[in-house]
């Protein structure tokens, strides 16, 4: 009878244990979760295997080579900071990077105001004008940029261009430009026929988001179309606004495929230090000075970082540039 008493268990043990085990759904439940996350990581894989070999990998490799320097004489020896140095008081990389700031001062607001206003002219639009509106406009950010950029060659061409030859007609000249005074102007226009499509296309989602019971309520209360669009829907779609001002501005300060394009026709006027990209370029592949183009390049990835972090610094509250 002792031995039966000690082995029996109290009803009290048995609660606690039912209590404190999992019950069988929620183990199968966890189990199903633990599997659809390991099926994620499978189809995920492919990816983070490109994405480690061609931008982790060779970002390291390019960041070992800018700390090291290499001559006939003495091989390759540690540099330390000396080449961020250098790059940082190298005038033809100082010349480039102001020619990109200024650059993004003009071309930035530009293809804001252009984007917006077609934005906010076809959220007013219906039927099939509007579709074929959003596409015509969208087309050029389609087109692939070395395409554009040769498209742009072509017609900007002083021998054979279409400027050229309408200029003829009436015995004038067309003016050239990729022409010296005329090259930041040219480039302009470029940049802003390719890269508006795409910023409308992000404005005009975010309209599309908006309550239309707002408007309803602003044209009961007298508000006009103008004031709908200055005063509610601008104030409404400033977070897809910064979101445009943040990759314009990465995208400027970067500045390459144009000008890298269009330079031999342009008869000298883009020289190799115009942007810092194509300094670095041409450092690399034209003088094979690797290490310190290294340094070029990861300099401009700094002076890059530190604007956008200005940048959201400054429109952190919110998110908006109106509040």
């Amino acid at each position: 009878m002792t031995v039966m008493a000690s082995t029996e268990t109290s009803p009290t043990a048995l609660r606690a244990g039912a209590e404190t085990a999992d019950p069988p759904g929620e183990a199968k439940a966890r189990r199903g979760s633990s599997r659809r996350g390991a099926v994620g990581w499978l189809f995920i894989f492919p990816f983070l295997v490109v994405f480690a070999a061609f931008l982790i990998g060779p970002l390291v490799y390019a960041g070992y080579l800018s700390l090291y320097t290499k001559g006939l004489a003495t091989g390759t020896t540690f540099a330390g900071i000396d080449n961020y140095t250098r790059a940082f008081t190298d005038p033809s990389f100082l010349k480039g990077l102001w020619l990109v700031l200024r650059f993004s001062l003009v071309v930035i607001p530009l293809q804001i105001i252009v984007a917006l206003i077609a934005a906010l002219v076809l959220d007013e639009v219906t039927g099939r004008l509007a579709r074929f509106s959003r596409l015509m406009i969208f087309l050029p950010y389609a087109i692939p940029a070395v395409i554009g950029a040769l498209m742009w060659g072509f017609l900007y061409s002083p021998s054979f261009g279409p400027m050229e030859q309408i200029a003829s007609l009436f015995n004038a000249q067309a003016p050239f430009l990729l022409s010296r005074g005329n090259v930041f102007y040219g480039l302009l226009n470029v940049v802003t026929w390719q890269w508006s499509g795409y910023y409308m296309i992000i404005i005009y989602a975010a309209l599309k988001s908006i309550d239309s019971s707002i408007y309803e309520a602003a044209r009961i209360d007298g508000a006009s179309s103008r004031q709908i669009a200055t005063r509610i829907k601008v104030p409404m779609v400033s977070s897809a606004l910064v979101l445009i001002l943040v990759f314009s501005l990465i995208g400027t300060l970067q500045f390459f495929n144009e000008p890298q394009i269009l330079r031999p026709i342009a008869n000298g006027n883009i020289r190799p230090d115009f942007t810092p990209n194509i300094y670095a370029f041409e450092t690399a592949f034209n003088y094979a000075q690797f290490n310190y183009a290294s340094a070029l390049s990861f300099s401009l990835g700094f002076v890059v970082f530190i604007a956008v972090a200005i940048f959201m610094f400054f429109t952190r509250k919110k998110g908006s540039l109106f509040t």
